[in-house]
């Protein structure tokens, strides 16, 4: 007990920086990775871990989201403030490789991984990465989140990390679009600049399967 309160002294001493550097480093976050879901500058996020920088109202908003906790928590103030509150979770189907059909129908045997509440959908499933062809932003055994969007049309996913199907071989990659003189091609590009871009022409057997749009774990 006087351990526990010695603990919620001292975080309420904590600067908003200091805040967003703890919580970012709880859930396992480089500061790339946060700036990524909370579409801000990397140079800012360290400003402000830092006690350089001051968040405007509308990246204290974006960080907390990312963050996955109530504005009060960066701010330290509110009845949220470091107040233990029980995680609300729902299952999802967890699968080990990219599904060719919904994930509820997959012929894999199903694990369900717990995500939060408000995360849940009925079109969303999560996927454990088993190659690195997406560091350093995603690493083998990561979980992430992903949307079913099957045969969604390849431009309106520009830039997105996809879970797709190239000739019934799975795959994650970034999917961006080129036109060029012999017709339109799909290039699949690997964060890790060892692996080589795939570009998949109008021939090949191709579709995407879901959109990634979250990191839920990592192992430490």
């Amino acid at each position: 007990m006087v351990r526990q309160e010695v603990i919620v002294r001292r975080r309420a001493s904590e600067t908003v920086g200091q805040r967003v550097r703890r919580l970012r480093r709880r859930l396992g976050l480089t500061q790339k990775e946060l700036c990524q879901v909370a579409r801000i500058d990397q140079g800012f996020l360290s400003a402000i871990e830092n006690d350089k920088r001051s968040p405007s109202p509308r990246t204290l908003k974006a960080l907390a989201i990312a963050l996955d906790v109530p504005e009060a928590v960066l701010i330290g103030t509110g009845i949220d403030h470091d107040a233990p509150q029980p995680l609300e979770t729902d299952r999802l189907p967890l699968l080990g490789s990219i599904p060719a059909g919904r994930p509820a129908e997959s012929q894999e045997q199903l694990e369900m991984f717990p995500v939060l509440k408000h995360l849940w959908a009925p079109d969303r499933y999560c996927l454990r990465l088993t190659f690195d062809s997406m560091e350093p932003t995603l690493k083998p055994d990561d979980i992430v989140l992903v949307h079913y969007r099957p045969d969604v049309d390849p431009t309106l996913v520009q830039g997105r990390i996809c879970a797709c199907l190239v000739d019934g071989q799975p795959t994650l990659k970034r999917v961006t679009v080129e036109r060029r003189p012999s017709g339109q091609a799909v290039i699949l590009r690997g964060d890790n600049p060892a692996i080589e871009p795939m570009i998949v022409d109008e021939s090949a057997d191709f579709s995407i399967q879901g959109v990634v749009i979250r990191l839920v774990s990592r192992e430490l």
